[in-house]
């Protein structure tokens, strides 16, 4: 049997024809733009696939927050985000009719919580936590094998963290500044040291603000990719947070995460037994 998926992230959407993982058919990248332009793109690759090899269903994993009540009016549809232009744009019905079959939408941490315990990280986990930072910061929580559900999505990459006494810059982020992904996203970093994002110092006081890293010896030039591995350090916080609060048995961390952040998460998510 062969299935359409699609993830649509803050910076660009994969879609993907695939029996499983072992036999992926057609794979995709379109570039998240305006709404019109990106579902419009999406839209012309689901139809095509779907008259030149046909599929059976669609799965749909989107950055939000977004409305997942299959009850609602309004399911499938933004809410109020972040990334500009987006809000209540409708993500759902668009797909859905060019797919023409089935079609499903959660969120795309979710989708991919659900995927790691299925062939992943998360196999034979009930609890686990699926945590992501890139151009914005999220986590999926799956309880007793299913996605945590309320009036909404859990949007935990909006938890305030505490702030260090030399550091007065506000956050990114529009609606809480200086949240986890107002201060460690991509798009904080990116707004908050624009050209000098590669080659800040490692002890610029955005990395103190993020996470306090530790250099010894000849390493400290490691911290000069910082786009690609720094800004996940500060993410140990918010590792914590959802370990202690959730109490997950098991959490998985994407993005290109280096080997300090993780033992700075790990420590965090120890410390609470303590």
């Amino acid at each position: 049997m062969t299935y359409a998926g699609v993830e649509l992230g803050g910076t660009k959407c994969i879609a993907i024809l695939a029996e499983g993982p072992g036999r992926i058919v057609a794979r995709e990248t379109v570039a998240t733009t305006s709404p019109d332009e990106t579902l419009t793109a999406l839209r012309a690759i689901i139809a095509r696939w779907q008259a030149d090899h046909g599929f059976a269903a669609l799965g749909i994993g989107s950055f939000g927050p977004i409305n997942v009540d299959p009850a609602s009016p309004t399911y499938g549809r933004m809410r109020a985000t972040p990334k500009p232009g987006w809000a209540h744009a409708d993500i759902l019905a668009p797909l859905a009719q060019a797919a023409k079959v089935p079609a499903v939408l959660d969120t795309d941490v979710n989708g991919a919580a659900l995927a790691e315990m299925r062939w992943g990280s998360g196999r034979g986990m009930h609890d686990f936590a699926y945590i992501t930072v890139g151009t914005g910061v999220g986590v999926g929580l799956i309880v007793n094998g299913r996605p945590t559900r309320g009036f909404g999505h859990s949007e935990l990459g909006h938890l305030r963290v505490a702030r260090l006494a030399n550091d007065a810059w506000p956050g990114s982020c529009p609606f809480h500044g200086d949240c986890v992904e107002g201060l460690a996203s991509g798009a904080a970093l990116a707004v908050r040291l624009g050209e000098e994002l590669a080659s800040a110092p490692p002890d610029h006081v955005a990395w103190d603000s993020v996470t306090k890293p530790t250099f010894a010896g000849g390493d400290r030039d490691w911290a000069k990719s910082v786009g690609a591995t720094v800004r996940f350090n500060a993410f140990g916080f918010a590792v914590g947070e959802v370990d202690r609060h959730r109490s997950s048995r098991r959490a998985g961390v994407a993005g290109d995460v280096g080997e300090r952040f993780l033992d700075d998460a790990e420590g965090r998510c120890l410390d609470r037994g303590r």
